[in-house]
Parts: C-alpha cells; structure tokens; sequence
C-alpha cells in the first residue's frame, strides 16, 4: 500500500455538460498569502491556518503542501515525495490533492 493512499481526496466530480473545465496547475504550487502552514506541538501535527479558522493536515498532505512554496514544480515535487514515501506512481494523488487546494484557495 502506497503511503497516499490515505489522502482524503474524493474522485474527480464526473464532466458535466457546460461545465468549466478544471484549471491547470500552476508550474511552481505555492500556498496563497492567505494561509500559513504550522507545526502544532499541542496537535503534534501540521495544521494550515487562516483567518476564520484552521485545517490539522494528515502526515501525506503535509507534506505536500510543505513543498508547495513557489520554487518547486509539480513533477519535482512528485519525485522528492516518492523518495520520502519509497513509493513510485503516486503523481496522480498529489496532483488530486493540489487541484483539491486550488479549489480550496489554498494552492496559487
């Protein structure tokens, strides 16, 4: 079992009819100005934070999101992850998990 496995990324909504194609991700993810991403010694977890509130994040997303700071593109993101997890073709969850921000606001 891959270490993504466990991501809390639901399937793509099917295509609808006239309904907007998914945005591309960005070449270099990073986090909009809007959120910081933290360790929480009280949590003993990552957690994003925000105005209104904050997200506790699970160790694979994190991560992923620690990785998202401008400077990385998605396919060296994806190689530095597989090293991390020892795991090979997870692209697919991480780039899920990015369009996932990206809807969320979190991802720019």
């Amino acid at each position: 079992m891959n270490a993504l496995a466990s991501l809390p990324i639901s399937s793509p909504a099917p295509a609808v009819a006239g309904a907007a194609a998914p945005r591309a991700l960005p070449a270099f993810p990073k986090l909009s100005r809007l959120y910081r991403l933290q360790y929480e010694q009280v949590q003993s977890a990552w957690v994003l934070l925000y105005p209104e509130g904050m997200v506790k994040l699970n160790d694979s997303t994190s991560e992923i999101l620690r990785r998202c700071n401008g400077e990385r593109s998605v396919d060296a993101m994806v190689a530095d992850l597989e090293t991390l997890f020892n795991a090979k073709g997870i692209a697919p969850q991480v780039e899920d998990l990015l369009h996932e921000g990206m809807r969320r606001g979190w991802i720019v």
